[in-house]
């Protein structure tokens, strides 16, 4: 309806990479977006910036900064609160945030700690505010400005399914963010609440910017079959496409987003 207030839609680790992607891509289909950072603010105000240009309604559609690092349980609970204090709502949740490993180690020497604070960052943050997103809607009943409902949206990766020996601890927590949104998805499809995951490949971001020569020489070797980088383009379109509804009967899909890389081929 045209004097509907926009969707609100909370899109964490929103300040750059993926997540400034799918924050203009969800401008840019006049959404109003919590933008989700963990320190830098000077880069989430440039996303906010970027999403305000992109915007098809400016003057309605709002992009608000919060800082919370989901590794935390407080912070999780703070930004859900600030969120609905400031924007009154949240039609949906893009759980996005991530971290690699600040060095990348084989399996025989990986530390505890290390994977501790991964786990605690990819797996545990993105489940537990799921939790509270979810138990908010289920408790409020509110009404959603999205066509077929909530919608909760897990970014994972081909490191899920993949093995890289180097940074076990990275896909492990992947994987088990996987299986995160298989349970979700489970759980919250009889509440119209649908769930996805999307499994991005070979990103240019910063996370992939201090190995890119390793990965300019596995494409060139043709292993991603169209033969390019994905973008945060790319993923934001992919979470356009599940917030507009057009999805409506897939809740716990898994969309890979990565040029076809895994393929099985002879």
């Amino acid at each position: 309806m045209p004097d509907s207030p926009p969707p609100v839609i909370l899109v964490t680790g929103a300040s750059r990479g993926l997540g400034r992607g799918i924050a203009l891509q969800l401008a840019g289909q006049g959404c109003s977006v919590v933008i989700n950072y963990a320190g830098n603010l000077d880069a989430a105000n440039e996303t906010a910036a970027l999403c305000r240009a992109a915007a098809p309604k400016p003057d309605a559609q709002r992009f608000v900064p919060i800082q919370a690092d989901i590794s935390s349980a407080a912070d999780r609970a703070r930004l859900v609160s600030e969120t609905l204090a400031q924007l009154g709502r949240i039609d949906a949740l893009v759980n996005n945030a991530g971290i690699a490993p600040k060095n990348r180690a084989d399996i025989t020497d990986a530390t505890e700690e290390s994977f501790a604070h991964l786990i605690r960052t990819n797996l545990q943050g993105p489940y537990f505010l799921t939790q509270a997103v979810a138990n908010h809607w289920l408790a409020a009943r509110p009404g959603c400005a999205l066509h077929g409902g909530f919608k909760i949206i897990f970014v994972t990766s081909t490191s899920a399914n993949t093995a890289s020996i180097s940074r076990g601890d990275y896909c492990i927590s992947k994987a088990g963010l996987a299986m995160a949104a298989q349970l979700w998805a489970l759980r919250l499809a009889s509440e119209n609440i649908q769930v996805v995951e999307l499994r991005p490949g070979i990103m240019a971001t910063d996370m992939t910017s201090a190995v890119k020569t390793k990965y300019d020489r596995f494409l060139a070797g043709g292993n991603v079959p169209q033969n390019r980088w994905g973008t945060p383009d790319d993923v934001g379109r992919a979470v356009r496409a599940v917030v507009a509804g057009l999805l409506p009967f897939s809740t716990g899909a898994v969309i890979p987003i990565d040029g076809g890389f895994t393929l099985r081929k002879l």
